[in-house]
């Protein structure tokens, strides 16, 4: 093992050693053999000029034509241009600054050899950028010999810096290769047989100096099975440990704070809420702390307008006018009363459009009860029907549950004959076009709702087609009688002709013929007419979703079992929330629960909705409170003095149950009097040390449950989060209205940027507003080091420059100031433009965000500052400078702003990088899908893991070299069973001294530390 931990500098002299510790923390013999290559160069066949293929490297042989030195900045620079022949095509090769002398040399008209390289395009030519060449001695017997060997073999391309060539670090693997012999392996050898798998050594020779495709399939399935057994060992390890501590079991106490909350709750919770609920107290009642990752969407209160209607026994009365107590009917056709009611302030309000013409109102988060066109039904918001709304066939999917009839009875009287005052309205006699059936004969028994509607059928309808039709119905009329076919579980459709009438098509039940003349009652097929959309019997189509604008609103809650009810035109509504139900469960135990948001804003959002949602459970101790109800306190950094010491009395004392706060819940003046439960809001922005700080403040290790509305493969977490148990909630977030995303390529074609503000000013034109995002705020008192300030860069550091990447990565990224300055009198001239950053005063922000919410600015030129928690549904338009600088999840997030209203959104991601450049290429992924899971994975194949287990995590070198948790998922589930299983044999791995080797090799003091945290 000493030859592997050798110092590189012993091997390769200090200079080159220096390098390779500097810029790729390479600094041991060990750590330079398991710096894999990249990738492969495969030379392949020889490929003619006239046939070159772009993007593709190739090998050509050719004769130099050209040969010629040209200057280029100002004579500061220089750069070799070569012009090959091959009797089929010519080709130019470039070779810049110091990489020319070589060449120069080597390269004199008429001297034959063989270039490798890859083929791109510059000034519509085709070229090669400093390619690797050999001569060829043209009077050699085996020239043919000498070709084919070049072209054959397998060079390994290794990741590089600018510093280090991979050539470079080619040869500096061949000069340690040799101390491969030496190198422990850590797979025991029963899995190392029974897996078919190659020995260390072996492995490591041949991923570096492969003699064929089959060498690197061999040490590649090796080497992946080392990083992931070993890691997963290390997270079984953790796994066990945690069983190990000691944390207070928080059992389910009955009758408590949660029983209170459900009962009183709007809605339902869904199959996939109540799964994870369970999962999560079961682990709760457990005597070892909970370490659990959400994924999904925990969702808020279910409301409806105030002037919504909703179906009590006496007819139909406004939301607003609902109190506890109050009877409803529920879609059984039970009755129940209300026994909860919960104003929500203003919201954005939607209208759902009906196949029959109907309509009714409600907010994004609102679940219906909705059948696609096969069997069976699921509960979805208006928010995930507004993004599938269509089918593949372009025609609506999802039709809305109907409402079983019932009696009604309004206590007004009813003189009259019904069947004879439906006649009366139908045909005209004695009544005005504007005439409406009368409250009393609506608010009625079946029967009698039946009867004035065959009266009005037998006197203005007839049968048509199998279906019955009544024609030519003034508008009030024709509203009236579509009522009465709903309310008695039918179908009613209004065609209009002229003149404001409507012909109504009618549809009912069997046992409820629309004519009581027997021969018109004959002519009539059950259920023609009902759903022209090929629905199931007399279900309504949800044809369009519209954007209404704000209204006040509010849930209510109905004692029963289905927590359903009865809204406008007898549409089926069903009024979601995981973690606030396992925070009440550890407040009913005795415990606190603490929830970690990462923003101000997030965390204001929160505590509302948890004291709205709680309503007077939220009021513990407090006049007019619940008797069984705890308090629910907000800290943040803001927060006044008084205020905050009032909160902190209220923890440390015990009378607040739930806290809800930044990083400000870190401070070492909060201290809690039982903390029981840490939820930790959006887990990718904390550190592992901001969530191992808050847990600390329990006497007992507390219960920990990490949510994320980010979707993360299964294979991730299996990784990542392999020390916490994965529950992931069926509704996860769905789109809003349709964003447009597209890349502008501000370098290539800047005329491409000009009209991105053309379409910002035309979006403002149409009412609506746009947001531009910059990386930088720019009042920073020094520039990025090498770097002049202002937003147009280093001049210096271009000219150093060997590619237009360079360039562009050396430039100080794009700040808000600058920018907004260059806006305001430039293509945004007239514009209402405002900044707003993380480094302006709370008052000054929130006077932004408000003046911006109110449609009093047009344009919000802002830092990553508005990512979580802004919420603006008429803003329409953003343009993200500098986007390659961003990473895949941020320009996603970032995207959500947009498109949160009824009109569409649209995201231009502007960068300067070059069309071939990964960077592009990760923008062009991003501008392709709006899919989170499809998201993720490019995130992951773009960063890298490391990324995601190391320095993001945790600025610890990570350990993933050769494994892709995203493509090799087989390979980690395979280790993690073997691990699992080795670890409960042998939990101190005394049997396995080398694994044990491996795994201090892995897990240094600070990484080991990042994993108890984790």
């Amino acid at each position: 093992m000493a030859a592997l931990d050798e110092p590189l500098k012993k091997i390769l002299g200090g200079t080159t050693a220096k390098v390779l510790a500097e810029h790729l923390d390479l600094h041991t013999v060990g750590d330079l053999l398991h710096h894999y290559p990249r990738r492969y160069a495969e030379r392949g066949e020889l490929t003619r000029l006239a046939d070159l293929p772009l993007d593709e490297h190739v090998t050509v042989v050719a004769q130099v034509a050209d040969a010629r030195v040209l200057k280029f900045n100002g004579g500061r620079g220089q750069r070799l241009e070569v012009t090959l022949t091959d009797g089929s095509g010519r080709l130019r090769l470039v070779f810049f600054g110091k990489g020319i002398h070589k060449p120069h040399k080597d390269l004199l008209p008429g001297r034959r050899a063989m270039f490798a390289g890859k083929v791109s395009v510059f000034n519509h030519k085709l070229q090669l950028a400093h390619p690797e060449y050999e001569l060829l001695d043209r009077t050699a017997d085996d020239g043919d010999d000498a070709v084919s060997a070049f072209a054959n073999q397998l060079m390994p391309i290794y990741p590089a810096c600018q510093q280090m060539a991979s050539w470079k670090i080619a040869k500096a693997v061949d000069a340690v290769l040799p101390s491969a012999q030496d190198a422990v392996d850590p797979l025991p050898e029963a899995l190392r047989e029974g897996r078919t798998l190659v020995p260390l050594t072996e492995a490591l020779l041949k991923i570096h100096r492969p003699a064929s495709k089959a060498d690197i399939a061999d040490a590649r399935s090796r080497l992946k099975w080392d990083e992931a057994f070993v890691l997963q060992v290390a997270l079984a390890r953790r796994r066990r440990a945690e069983t190990q501590l000691p944390a207070v079991a928080r059992t389910l106490v009955k009758d408590g704070i949660l029983d209170a909350f459900d009962a009183e709750l709007p809605f339902t919770l869904t199959d996939g809420q109540q799964k994870v609920s369970r999962e999560i107290f079961d682990d709760l009642a457990t005597e070892h702390p909970m370490h659990r990752l959400l994924q999904g969407e925990v969702g808020s209160g279910k409301a409806q307008p105030l002037d919504a209607l909703v179906l009590t026994p006496h007819g139909f009365r406004p939301m607003g006018e609902m109190t506890v107590g109050t009877e409803v009917v529920v879609p059984s056709g039970e009755l129940a009363v209300v026994d909860g009611v919960f104003p929500q302030g203003e919201r954005e309000v939607w209208r759902l459009v009906l196949s029959d013409g109907s309509a009714v109102e409600c907010d994004d988060e609102h679940l219906w009860i909705v059948a696609a066109r096969g069997p069976g039904e699921r509960v979805l918001t208006t928010r995930e029907l507004r993004a599938d709304l269509l089918g593949a066939d372009g025609r609506p999917q999802w039709s809305i549950a109907p409402a079983t009839p019932v009696d009604l009875d309004g206590g007004e009287a009813r003189p009259l004959d019904p069947y004879e005052v439906g006649r009366a309205l139908g045909d005209g006699s004695g009544a005005r076009p504007a005439d409406r059936v009368p409250a009393a004969y609506r608010n009625a028994p079946l029967k009698d709702r039946l009867a004035v509607l065959q009266g009005l059928m037998d006197a203005g309808g007839g049968p048509a087609g199998g279906a019955a039709v009544f024609r030519e119905a003034a508008g009030p009329l024709a509203g009236d009688l579509a009522w009465l076919v709903r309310s008695l579980g039918g179908a009613a459709r209004l065609e209009p002709v002229y003149g404001g009438a409507y012909d109504v098509s009618v549809a009912l039940p069997d046992g409820s013929p629309p004519f009581r003349d027997p021969a018109r009652a004959h002519a009539v097929t059950p259920g023609v007419g009902a759903h022209p959309e090929g629905g199931p019997g007399f279900r309504r189509t949800i044809q369009a979703i519209e954007h209404t604008g704000r209204k006040p609103v509010q849930c209510i809650s109905v004692a029963h079992p289905d927590h359903a009810y009865v809204t406008d035109h007898f549409t089926v509504t069903h009024n979601t929330m995981v973690a606030l139900r396992a925070m009440l469960g550890v407040v009913d135990s005795g415990g606190q629960a603490a929830m970690l948001a990462p923003t101000e804003v997030l965390a204001q959002q929160h505590h509302r909705s948890i004291t709205e949602m709680m309503g007077e459970l939220a009021e513990g101790g407090m006049l007019g409170g619940a008797e069984r109800g705890t308090k629910v306190v907000l800290l943040t950094g803001s927060m006044g003095a008084a205020a905050r010491r009032q909160a902190l009395l209220d923890l440390v004392t015990g009378e607040a149950g739930i806290v809800v706060g930044t990083h400000a819940l870190i401070e070492d003046k909060v201290q809690f009097h039982d903390l029981g439960l840490v939820v930790v809001d959006e887990q990718h922005r904390f550190g592992v040390e901001q969530r191992d700080a808050l847990r600390g403040k329990g006497k007992q290790p507390p219960h920990l449950l990490v949510m994320t509305a980010t979707p993360i493969p299964r294979t991730v977490a299996m990784t990542v989060f392999g020390d916490l148990e994965t529950s992931v909630l069926d509704q996860l977030p769905a789109g809003r209205s349709p964003i447009a995303s597209h890349v502008v390529p501000a370098k290539d074609k800047p005329h491409f940027l000009a009209r991105a503000w053309e379409r910002v000013r035309e979006e403002v034109a149409a009412g609506h507003q746009g947001y531009v995002v910059c990386p930088r705020i720019g009042d920073e008192e020094e520039p990025p080091k090498g770097a002049k300030k202002g937003a147009s860069g280093s001049k210096g550091a271009a000219a150093k420059a060997s590619s237009p990447e360079d360039v562009a990565e050396k430039r100080p990224p794009l700040a808000v100031l600058d920018i907004a300055e260059q806006l305001t009198t430039g293509p945004l001239d007239g514009l209402r433009v405002a900044v707003l950053n993380g480094r302006m005063a709370p008052d000054d922000k929130d006077d932004v965000m408000r003046r911006f919410a109110a449609g009093e600015l047009d344009v919000l030129v802002a830092t990553t500052v508005i990512e979580v928690g802004v919420n603006v549904p008429n803003a329409t338009a953003m343009v993200i400078m500098d986007a390659d600088r961003f990473g895949v999840s941020q320009l996603h997030q970032l995207r959500g702003r947009v498109g949160r209203g009824s009109a569409p959104g649209l995201c231009l991601l502007v960068s300067e990088m070059p069309e071939a450049s990964p960077a592009r290429a990760r923008l062009a992924a991003v501008a392709g899908t709006l899919d989170g899971f499809e998201l993720s994975r490019i995130d992951l194949e773009q960063r890298r893991e490391g990324d995601v287990l190391g320095q993001a995590q945790s600025g610890v070198r990570s350990s993933l070299r050769m494994l892709a948790v995203i493509d090799d998922e087989e390979v980690i589930a395979a280790a993690r069973d073997e691990a699992t299983e080795l670890v409960a044999a042998d939990p101190e791995l005394s049997g396995y001294p080398e694994l044990r080797i491996a795994l201090s090799a892995l897990l240094d003091d600070e990484r080991e530390q990042y994993l108890d945290k984790g």
